[in-house]
């Protein structure tokens, strides 16, 4: 694929990535709009005085339609400034700020561990593809797939806080006040999530790998005497891997979204439990702002991934050019 034709296929993806930007704010907008509630009531309470809920609607702009507070609100999120709570006054770019890394790092931290669960399993369900072992993984699989998270988190901490006492069953500890501690407390909720993606990742990475391990230059390498562990790991699993690859990147994104109930379940001060304190509050700005990162981040995980599945897998960048 030439450098024009990736231009315009990355020309495409903005075009289409901003779109998606702009329909997923107005529709929060709109939604948090008519939800039941008054911000001015949330933040001066049920005492006070019609005069004082006025004259607060009027100072945070509560008074104007819809459409205009939500233009107002977009050209300065343009600019870098996501306005300030109402709840608090705090600034929501720096409260986005405190929050984002705890949420990227419970992340990280799950697609870690579903990886390393769901990889040597997706291999040996292939290797061993319809046999016991493969049977009773797709069960699991299908086990864990069917409990909600916070059915499967109830479990966990059950099992490993309560009855076992090995990990806090809620909290959290910043890296700077010691890394074994913080990922002490991180280790349940993480796991929790983990459980969610391990099922998808290895019944993908099991489906490619059979496909693979029946291609001619598998048949070359068992041929030429290789141990089952060379061929497996070095030769199969690289081109299985592209689809797992897609599926892992464009997770990172809908994870930041999605740790909304598992945050709130262990009490991770991310900015999932950010979201649902501001859902309570009718802290409009608050919600907005949180669901403009989400959206970002999707948005531009999907095109990192888009662009370097092209990179990587010579089939794309045939059809691409044609």
């Amino acid at each position: 694929m030439g450098l024009s034709s990736w231009l315009r296929r990355l020309g495409r993806q903005v075009l289409t990535l901003v779109a998606v930007l702009l329909a997923a704010t107005a529709l929060t907008f709109a939604i948090t709009g008519i939800l039941p509630g008054d911000a001015a009531v949330a933040i001066l309470g049920e005492s006070a005085t019609q005069e004082d809920l006025a004259a607060l609607r009027t100072e945070l702009g509560l008074d104007r339609p819809v459409h205009v507070r939500y233009l107002d609100w977009l050209g300065k999120a343009m600019q870098g400034d996501l306005g300030r709570s109402y709840k608090t006054r705090e600034s929501i770019a720096l409260m986005i700020g405190q929050r984002l890394p705890v949420t990227i790092e419970l992340i990280l931290i799950t697609q870690c561990l579903a990886l390393m669960m769901a990889v040597p399993a997706g291999i040996y369900a292939a290797y061993r593809s319809h046999s016991k072992a493969d049977s009773l993984l797709g069960a699991l699989s299908i086990g864990l797939l069917s409990l909600p998270a916070f059915v499967k988190g109830i479990v966990l901490i059950y099992l490993f806080s309560v009855a076992l006492g090995w990990f806090p069953a809620s909290g959290y500890q910043p890296v700077s006040e010691g890394l074994w501690g913080n990922l002490h407390a991180m280790m349940l909720p993480a796991m929790t999530m983990a459980l969610a993606e391990f099922p998808v990742y290895m019944r993908l990475l099991r489906a490619d790998m059979i496909a693979t391990l029946q291609q001619d230059f598998i048949l070359v390498a068992r041929a030429k005497g290789l141990a089952v562990r060379d061929i497996l790991f070095g030769h199969a699993l690289r081109p299985s891997s592209l689809s797992l690859v897609t599926v892992v990147g464009i997770n990172l994104g809908r994870l930041v979204g999605g740790a909304v109930i598992i945050e709130t379940l262990f009490a991770i001060p991310g900015i999932g439990q950010m979201l649902v304190n501001a859902v309570y509050q009718h802290d409009q700005f608050v919600i907005q702002g949180v669901v403009l990162v989400i959206a970002v981040a999707f948005v531009l995980i999907n095109l990192a991934v888009d662009l370097v599945y092209v990179l990587i897998d010579p089939r794309a960048r045939v059809a691409d050019a044609s």
